[in-house]
């Protein structure tokens, strides 16, 4: 594809794409080099073939790990000691010459070495938000019937996209709830001074997080609503609704008013780290209710909100969007309408996955835009 091309194509979508993705030893990658479309790239293969590694290297490169391992060791092949991940990226949004080369290299036992453009990054948070993203696959039914942990994630890791203070505010609150639940477990009674002084600063960060969640949550609701009415053909009423314990009053009160209670459980009860989302369809929480066609069409609507929303705030610099599996389960109906926005020109590039060669045929018979197709089978990727 030529350079003017590709040009044209961002100054439409205005979007990062990836070019060319380069891999050795990735999971069951023994060594595979993709030359991208800009639009859409279908992977067909049977469960395991390695389809689903492709986009997990992809979300890899924009948040330096995998997405469905945290331990990085784990996705170096079996019985090689080290791997290679190499991504060529185009757009407007970068400096001149509008391109960027992002890399991670890894031998086991070592730490990895996260490069742009050959120049290691001191902290990984710096590349975080560079290269937008959100992957749909089938690990998001656990924002449903998985803990709070799942859905608190999710807020951090859209909001970290876009707010680059906020999850250094998360980490300060982090490392301010373990000093204190290191106290709370001492035999001996604590410092209330030293203890005061890690509650403060909780409190200080806990309720800059709970602004920055609130209005997440309070900009994504009505479009996670409006894709879900899309995708439903309107049969169902589905809400967000965001729980924390700074809805009580100041959180500082609210930390200390039961702090006899955490010594006894030896860690804390309250605070923004037990945060919640509670989702509900019918005004009913969905983990009790529905099908999981409908549990599937609920995450799925919340992914697209997701994409939507780091379209809306990073100055339309569109998402690069993943679609793993994620038709199973689905009728005819709600399959089509995933095909029909996915088609649309709002979104830019596209990774999609499936087993089903008609599902990927229905997308690309939907759209005029360019493709590719790959196969891939035993870890290896034919064109």
């Amino acid at each position: 594809m030529n350079y003017s091309y590709l040009c044209m194509l961002n100054r439409i979508i205005c979007t990062m794409i990836l070019e060319k993705l380069s891999l050795i030893n990735y999971k069951n990658i023994r060594e595979a080099t993709l030359d991208l479309s800009p639009k859409i790239n279908c992977m067909i293969g049977h469960n395991g073939a390695g389809k689903t590694n492709i986009l997990d290297a992809v979300y890899f490169l924009s948040f330096c790990h995998s997405a469905s391992n945290p331990i990085d060791s784990q996705v170096i092949r079996h019985d090689e000691e080290f791997l290679f991940i190499e991504g060529s990226y185009q757009s407007p949004f970068l400096p001149p010459p509008s391109s960027t080369i992002v890399s991670c290299g890894m031998k086991r036992g070592t730490k990895k070495h996260f490069r742009r453009d050959k120049k290691e990054y001191r902290r990984l948070s710096e590349h975080i938000g560079l290269i937008p993203l959100v992957m749909v696959s089938p690990a998001d039914t656990l924002l449903i019937d998985g803990g709070s942990e799942e859905r608190r994630r999710l807020m951090d890791m859209v909001i970290s996209q876009y707010d680059r203070p906020y999850m250094e505010c998360v980490s300060r609150y982090n490392k301010a709830l373990l000093q204190r639940n290191t106290m709370l477990k001492q035999e001996e009674e604590p410092d209330p001074e030293i203890l005061g002084l890690w509650e403060e600063q909780m409190a200080i960060e806990g309720e800059r997080i709970y602004q920055r969640r609130d209005a997440f949550v309070r900009e994504l609701t009505p479009i996670f609503q409006h894709y879900y009415e899309r995708i439903s053909d309107c049969r169902e009423q589905v809400a967000i609704t965001y729980e924390s314990h700074c809805q009580r009053g100041p959180l500082l009160d609210v930390i200390r008013r039961d702090r006899q209670k955490d010594r006894i459980m030896g860690y804390s009860l309250h605070g923004i780290h037990r945060d919640d989302l509670l989702f509900t369809l019918g005004g009913h929480p969905i983990r009790r209710e529905g099908s999981q066609g409908q549990h599937k069409t609920f995450v799925v609507a919340l992914k697209l909100a997701q994409f939507d929303f780091l379209k809306r705030t990073n100055g339309g610099n569109t998402p690069i969007l993943l679609l793993d599996d994620i038709f199973d389960k689905l009728d005819a109906n709600r399959v089509e309408q995933i095909v029909t926005l996915v088609a649309g020109e709002e979104f830019g590039q596209i990774f999609i996955t499936d087993t089903n060669r008609s599902h990927l045929d229905q997308i690309l018979s939907a759209t005029s835009h360019d493709y590719k197709i790959f196969h891939i089978e035993n870890g290896e990727v034919h064109v």
